[in-house]
């Protein structure tokens, strides 16, 4: 597809911890692109009520600054009658922390990797297929698997959150400088693993004393997000996910730390926000983010994910965060409709134009992206839709069945792979052990 996006581009994972659909995720990505004036995302106005009230809103991870410019002139206009009271995330202010001392907020920001952990777990989880039925809202005007994986990743049907601007890609960034100084044509889009192998070869060398690797990635989003859609823990049984088909996954990324002069760093948090910030590194296999930006002065550009052989030639993504709403909360469907503006076509057309890869699925939408950011213009954001369907996501665990947090889950396999890059294990042998810890762990879910 050939709309163009602009977003100040950044490497690495959009904290670690945040951000991940059972099955096939249907559709391309403009497969629900229908026009913004066509069809409300919610259903008729409410009547505004005359007695005050307040909201208390959640982050997760985002500061004040970041609602505030986003959604609070917005929700002000729309609400007359609420007060919102934004809960920073300070020390001393996590979500348990809050819940321990009575303080639950009413809205709270949720994602796929610590939806049971930061929300179910504590007790918070409210059903909103209610109110959309209510409100009469079209969820269909919504990117279909962000829907999907929030229903799938709850286990009961439910739907917990509604996913809000942005969603994270998966792109390779490069660095135009580096392929300038060493003669070597910049990567395309369309490759493939193998080819992207020939230019981390040729890159990964050293030149006046310096040491210059020709590749790094955020190895926990390529494992987790992988394009076969597989799943770490398996979604029938306890355990790692078929053994045998992480393999050559592993064998796959892990040809690229072989490589002379191309040596993993020490830490996972080091390889993938750090490393191709240095200046030294050609390419970055990373999610597309706007909350690590790249230094001013490297030369960047991006093309597609890399395909694999054997996997459908899919976008690679991980989904937004979701707003979701307390179980104790008085004013749920006050709530309800914030969330609703917030994700409202006037709120992300004007995300989009900022550099927010926008959740509804409208076209006109899309070809609005970055508008306002002239420093992106010559940037190649068609790399964003070059590939016109999603990627399925990884199935989750059958209704019923102990599951471990999301967020453990991808740790614990990034972690794996980056023992066998480093030299600390094999690959059969690290598989083997994060088979027992995912055994472990839902040995603990299942004594709660």
């Amino acid at each position: 597809m050939n709309n163009k996006f602009g977003l100040p581009l950044i490497l690495g994972l959009s904290m670690i911890a945040l951000t991940a659909c059972g099955g096939s995720s249907g559709g391309g990505l403009g497969s629900e692109g229908r026009e913004a004036s066509k069809t409300p995302l919610t259903g008729p106005s409410p009547e505004v009520k005359k007695e005050p009230i307040t909201l208390t809103v959640f982050g997760l991870g985002v500061p004040e600054q970041e609602f505030n410019d986003r959604f609070r002139a917005a929700l002000e206009k729309k609400f007359p009658y609420i007060t919102f009271k934004y809960i920073p995330p300070d020390k001393g202010n996590s979500l348990p922390e809050l819940v321990a001392r009575g303080e639950t907020p009413d809205l709270i920001r949720t994602d796929v990797p610590n939806l049971k952990n930061n929300y179910l777990d504590l007790k918070l989880g409210t059903d909103l297929n209610e109110y959309v039925k209510k409100l009469k809202v079209d969820l269909s005007r919504l990117n279909a698997p962000f829907v999907q994986e929030m229903i799938d990743a709850g286990q009961t049907g439910a739907l917990y959150g509604i996913p809000y601007a942005p969603y994270f890609p998966m792109v390779l960034t490069y660095n135009k400088g580096l392929f300038d100084k060493f003669g070597v044509p910049y990567p395309k889009d369309g490759m493939t693993f193998d080819e992207t192998y020939e230019i981390a070869k040729k890159m990964s060398r050293t030149d006046g004393g310096t040491v210059y690797r020709g590749f790094s990635a955020n190895i926990m989003a390529m494992l987790r997000d992988n394009t076969f859609g597989y799943p770490i823990l398996d979604p029938n049984s306890d355990g790692l996910y078929d053994l045998e088909k992480w393999k050559p996954l592993f064998a796959n990324f892990l040809r690229f730390y072989e490589l002379p002069n191309n040596k993993i760093e020490a830490t996972r948090p080091a390889e993938i926000n750090d490393a191709f910030k240095k200046g030294n590194v050609a390419m970055q296999v990373n999610q597309y983010s706007q909350y690590l930006p790249i230094p001013p002065e490297i030369d960047w550009d991006i093309v597609t994910y890399p395909t694999i052989q054997g996997a459908p030639k899919k976008m690679a993504w991980r989904g937004p965060a979701y707003w979701s709403i307390s179980a104790t909360s008085k004013h749920k469907e006050d709530a309800f409709q914030v969330i609703m503006e917030m994700v409202s076509d006037d709120v992300q057309m004007a995300d989009s134009k900022k550099g927010m890869l926008p959740t509804v699925a409208s076209k006109t939408i899309r070809d609005a992206y970055a508008q306002d950011r002239p420093d992106l213009k010559s940037k190649n954001f068609k790399s964003l839709f070059y590939y016109e369907e999603w990627a399925p996501y990884s199935p989750k665990r059958k209704a019923g069945l102990a599951t471990v947090p999301t967020v453990v889950q991808q740790d614990s396999m990034a972690q794996a792979f980056h023992d066998v890059a480093s030299g600390k294990a094999d690959t059969n042998t690290a598989l083997r052990q994060l088979d027992e810890k995912l055994k472990q762990e839902l040995e603990k879910e299942k004594s709660k």
